[in-house]
């Protein structure tokens, strides 16, 4: 597809799928024979279910269309980003590790999500809106704008009937297609007990290329790519016996319960399209230019290839469609939260400010995996984050890297709230750890980094010190924590030689004059410097490797007489934090 030239400099993955984006809805406008003098509402899509947590990879499936919506609304234009709850899709399985839900919830298996119980204990009237709320409450915190959509609503209150009668007249058109791709026969009406099949969430069996998921009905009365909700058991354990074109009567039989009823379908609303009509059904309704799929879409028979096919019935196209690949976690400890035992968007926001969040879905193309760190990783991701700031501020940046930070940083409605005084993160969380959020001795700590311009207030470096006291809190282990010795190590102090003496010797002489956090780095680094008769500010390029081997001596003792242990907290923060008495009193002064 051509591109559209723009004025913009940026050059990144989100500015090319808006220029295609803008250029196919304006040529759909244009099909559609209305006038091109104005804009068209450019629509994209995405598509959630709440039938657990909703996480971090599901992300990427807002994260997409929101930022290449974002960049459109940023050129003057209309957007409409809509996000498809598909609270109507079936009760699949019980989820393993969420609170309040045990084995009788099995029980509910085949209803719709939003006549599932919630958890016990819940604020929600109902399975779907319990999983559907905590992701609300990250979309908002994230910035993402966006016009949700129930489908339970969208189904129940009739609004789909048109397209619902259409699609049962035209099932031979539909069943052509998807006997394309079907390898085998339609598996076999599941009985009460068994595992069901489900729907979008079985997408990720189709590898073989077959239709795995349900496709709809066929029984000795025809394919139907529509499933009734029973109207004794609600479950969709269901199967369409007859249909009438002309007075649009149903009939269907229940193998859950046995129930068996006909309906009037031009009348009825409790029942759905099958997935694999119900969603090129939804892009012709909602005319969707542009939605992404996982990778589990690729395979030949997948949602979104048949998708492309079944669409044209409803007169509709196929969005602009690029495959995002998976999104990895590492770490991940024992976030409590995480309901379900996967990462949810909330709990990466527990940890991590919004901006970060932001760019590492930002920087990154939809087909390249990634990773979101909940370990020790996250510390270097936010030193990346703040050199990549300086650089900004500088203008000394790659322009496909100012671009990411600019749409991690706000949206085209303006910047996300951020920190005032962002310290380095590595910084805060090393102060979580030892004061263990006693706000008067962190203040203390923070406001010695820059003796020349002092921290005031802890509200200047909030919300990022919250963030990084959770992480310490959450996902460090308790045999990791820095826990300060209360006494000196004597019997270490006494086994020193005259170089250990002569260099913990320095380093007290050196305290006074150096209490900052640049000034403790320089001394730290510089007693084994000085011990070896080289100059304190000597580059590594005039010392010998040698000199490598002093620093880690020194060091790993410096952190057996503070914290004994051999590693911990970078030195100069730990200094700080331990403060100046105690340090001279551990150090044997």
């Amino acid at each position: 597809m051509p591109i559209v030239a723009q004025s913009t400099e940026t050059t990144d993955w989100v500015s090319r799928f808006a220029d295609e984006v803008i250029e196919e809805s304006e040529r759909r406008a244009s099909d559609a024979a209305k006038s091109v003098a104005t804009a068209p509402v450019v629509v994209v899509a995405s598509g959630l279910s709440p039938s657990g947590p909703i996480h971090l990879g599901n992300l990427r499936e807002v994260m997409t269309p929101h930022l290449v919506a974002d960049e459109i609304r940023r050129r003057g234009y209309t957007v409409r980003h809509l996000i498809s709850w598909d609270d109507y899709d079936r009760y699949r399985k019980v989820p393993a590790g969420v609170p309040g839900v045990d084995d009788s919830w099995a029980e509910h298996i085949g209803k719709p999500l939003t006549s599932v119980p919630a958890p016990k204990g819940s604020a929600y009237p109902n399975w779907a809106e319990h999983f559907k709320a905590a992701m609300v409450k990250a979309l908002a915190e994230l910035g993402v704008e966006y016009d949700g959509i129930s489908q339970t609503e969208q189904y129940t209150s009739g609004v789909y009937r048109e397209q619902v009668l259409f699609a049962m007249k035209h099932r031979g058109d539909i069943d052509a297609i998807l006997d394309q791709y079907r390898t085998k026969k339609t598996p076999a009406k599941k009985q009460q007990g068994q595992k069901p099949v489900d729907e979008a969430e079985l997408e990720a069996a189709e590898g073989s290329g077959a239709a795995a998921e349900d496709d709809g009905s066929s029984g000795s009365a025809g394919y139907f790519p529509y499933k009734p909700y029973c109207g004794r058991c609600e479950k969709d354990l269901t199967t369409v016996t007859a249909y009438d074109d002309d007075t649009t009567e149903l009939s269907y039989t229940c193998t859950a319960c046995g129930h068996f009823e006909t309906v009037r379908l031009s009348e009825f609303t409790r029942g759905k399209l099958v997935w694999k009509v119900d969603w090129p059904m939804r892009w012709a309704y909602e005319g969707v230019v542009f939605e992404p799929s996982g990778v589990d879409h690729s395979s030949p028979g997948s949602s979104f290839q048949v998708g492309g096919q079944i669409v044209g019935i409803f007169g509709g196209k196929q969005p602009i469609g690029p495959m995002y690949a998976f999104v990895g976690i590492s770490g991940m400890a024992k976030m409590s939260s995480s309901k379900g035992g996967v990462p949810t968007p909330a709990d990466a926001l527990q940890i991590m400010e919004p901006q970060l969040l932001r760019w590492l879905y930002a920087r990154r193309r939809p087909n390249q995996s990634f990773k979101i760190a909940f370990d020790q990783e996250i510390q270097r991701l936010y030193d990346e984050w703040d050199k990549l700031a300086a650089k900004v501020a500088d203008g000394a940046v790659l322009p496909a890297d100012a671009a990411a930070y600019a749409r991690a940083v706000g949206t085209a409605a303006g910047d996300l709230p951020r920190t005032p005084r962002p310290m380095p993160y590595r910084t805060l969380a090393s102060v979580a750890d030892i004061t263990a959020g006693a706000e008067d001795q962190t203040l203390r700590i923070l406001s010695e980094l820059d003796p020349e311009n002092p921290l005031t207030s802890l509200d200047e470096v909030r919300p990022r010190l919250d963030k990084a006291e959770t992480w310490i809190n959450t996902q460090v282990p308790a045999e990791e924590r820095t826990v300060v010795r209360d006494e000196p190590d004597t019997d270490l102090l006494k086994s020193l030689d005259d170089q250990g003496r002569e260099s913990l010797r320095l380093l007290l002489e050196g305290l006074d004059s150096n209490w900052s956090l640049d000034g403790l780095t320089h001394l730290v680094y510089g007693v084994p410097k000085v011990q070896a008769g080289f100059s304190a500010d000597a580059t590594p390029k005039e010392l010998p490797p040698e000199i490598k081997v002093a620093q880690r001596t020194f060091f790993a003792l410096l952190y057996h007489l503070l914290v004994g242990r051999d590693t911990g907290p970078r030195l100069p923060t730990l200094l700080l934090a331990v403060g100046q008495d105690r340090v001279r009193k551990l150090l044997g002064a």
